[in-house]
């Protein structure tokens, strides 16, 4: 059985793919009945599955019952999303966030599942545990490992 939280993710992903905009425009409250579940379940979801390091721009609007606009991002170009995702990993970042921003690459179809179980085998806190400054190294190695795939 889905819980709940996956269900929600692939409604609005279904939604999402429907519309040739790539924009969504949700009403919180409404998914949230269509559900049966708390506006804050909602929000965990946007907030947990529908990040930048996905490929998702979440925007709130205030007012009139409020509502919600997911919009997948696209690029122009394969230049312009290795920089996006250059930018995001920076000089240092955490294994949390390296699987996220891997797990994105997968669900956007960028990296196969093997390369993301490589990627996430090498990035990993326990590999990584005798490198003096983790994070950096972890940056380095998931920019370079991102590099040679997009060759």
């Amino acid at each position: 059985m889905a819980r709940l939280s996956d269900t929600i993710e692939q409604f609005i992903k279904a939604l999402l793919e429907d519309n040739t905009e790539r924009e969504l425009m949700i009403q919180r409250n409404e998914l949230a009945n269509h559900f049966s579940c708390a506006p804050s379940q909602i929000n965990y979801v946007l907030t947990t599955r529908f990040t930048s390091d996905k490929g998702y721009f979440i925007e709130s609007k205030r007012g009139g019952g409020g509502c919600i606009i997911i919009k997948k991002v696209e690029c122009s170009s394969d230049d312009d999303l290795l920089e996006i995702i250059m930018d995001k990993i920076g000089d240092y970042i955490t294994n949390d966030k390296a699987i996220q921003i891997i797990s994105g690459l997968l669900e956007s179809g960028l990296i196969s599942d093997r390369e993301a179980s490589l990627m996430k085998v090498a990035t990993n806190n326990r590999i990584l545990a005798l490198c003096e400054n983790i994070n950096k190294v972890r940056a380095d190695m998931l920019k370079t490992m991102i590099m040679v795939i997009w060759q």
